[in-house]
């Protein structure tokens, strides 16, 4: 996430520091991305051996919705684990962009006791890391395993907006306000640069397709999160580390910036950015989240 500048766009991390390796409309509906590249070639060194069955519930981000997970979550059901993809409140086909924080962790809440899931290993990517916070205060009994996936660990008393660069939260704030529904939608550039950098042109431009306005309200509350960080729940981070949504300086960036907050945690570690993974290598994401969920 970065400052929109209309009419420049420019490398935003001039001193990155690599790290070495080691919707009505979707463009994953029928005859969309997922249709058409299912089973990509790069894909293919990600097939996963027999794996004990467990239950995901998997907690989409900002800018995406329950389909962002389609093949990710297809190639854990392919390996017999139980996968569930709640879509939850300004998100989907709701229209009402008017939802808060708690309106959206509610739907989650409600998905999970309605279906009467336990024992569940329940995933947050980026937004979706705030969310999952909230839900495991809600229904700790029913959580195996909490896993963040280049995803918001927010401190108590913080809110998502809290966490980002001063340029980016006033971009953020100026997009808002000139939205006409207190939506902020991501520039092409920014997305394509930060979100799925490591995309070819035509993919990312495929990906933008799918992408809507995002409510801003949750995105600026700030959270009670005392009973979050008094849960014995075990927890694990997934770090990508060419994940470029963040500056990677000191006082930002995934690992270990917010994952260090967890305390005790497992960390799983890979290539891949923030978005194009769950796209063109889905197995290899379900193998990661595996990894991370696993005993």
């Amino acid at each position: 996430m970065f400052p929109y500048r209309p009419g420049t766009h420019q490398f935003p991390y001039a001193n990155y520091p690599f790290m070495p390796g080691g919707y009505d409309y979707s463009p994953y509906s029928q005859g969309g991305w997922l249709g058409r590249h299912s089973a990509p070639e790069a894909d293919e060194g990600y097939r996963m051996p027999a794996q004990p069955r467990l239950t995901f519930v998997l907690v989409h981000g900002s800018w995406a919705d329950a389909h962002f997970w389609d093949g990710v979550a297809a190639a854990l059901r392919s390996k017999g684990h139980i996968v569930h993809t709640p879509e939850y409140a300004g998100h989907g086909k709701d229209p009402n962009k008017q939802v808060t924080h708690a309106m959206i962790t509610k739907s989650v809440v409600d998905y999970i006791t309605k279906l009467n899931l336990r024992d569940i290993i329940l995933v947050g990517h980026s937004f979706g890391g705030s969310v999952i916070q909230k839900v495991a205060e809600q229904i700790p009994d029913r959580i195996k395993r909490l896993v963040f996936w280049d995803a918001f660990v927010l401190k108590d008393g913080e809110s998502v907006a809290d966490e980002l660069p001063t340029q980016t939260r006033q971009a953020f704030e100026q997009l808002a306000a000139s939205s006409k529904d207190d939506t902020i939608m991501l520039p092409f550039p920014l997305f394509r640069d930060l979100f799925v950098n490591t995309a070819t042109s035509e993919e990312a431009r495929r990906f933008y397709a799918g992408v809507t306005p995002e409510p801003a309200k949750p995105l600026f509350e700030k959270l009670d999160l005392k009973a979050f960080y008094a849960l014995p729940t075990p927890k694990s981070y997934v770090y990508f580390y060419q994940d470029n949504v963040f500056p990677q300086g000191e006082g930002y960036g995934w690992n270990p910036h917010m994952s260090s907050r967890l305390g005790l945690f497992r960390l799983i570690v890979s290539d891949g950015d923030h978005f194009t993974d769950t796209r063109t290598r889905p197995a290899m994401v379900a193998q990661k989240i595996y990894e991370a969920g696993r005993d």
